[in-house]
């Protein structure tokens, strides 16, 4: 019995120094703060590359399409909230 104590107590310290080991390996694999952000520039250049940009006049339509949602979605909204506040009042006049 007092061998498995001893058995089940090495183990979480084997554990541990193995934990050791692996966060100095991982500490060895860490590149430096500077070469990474340079490695980010240099993904996002060529990401950008990639766009493809819409021209000038599908630009001025899209644009003109979402202002022109908004003030519809905004009137439709004033609408039912006047709609819905007058049947309030008005059940509140009853009740």
């Amino acid at each position: 019995m007092a061998s498995n104590e001893k058995e089940i107590v090495k183990e979480p310290e084997e554990k541990a120094a193995v934990k050791k080991d692996e966060k100095k390996v991982e500490k060895k694999k860490k590149v430096s703060i500077f070469k990474r952000i340079a490695q980010f520039f240099r993904e996002l250049k060529a990401e950008m590359k990639k766009i493809v940009w819409f021209g000038r006049k599908q630009t001025i339509n899209s644009t003109i399409l979402v202002i022109v949602s908004i003030v519809v979605s905004s009137l439709v909204i004033s609408m039912l909230d006047y709609g819905f506040s007058n049947a309030l009042m008005f059940l509140g006049r009853i009740i």
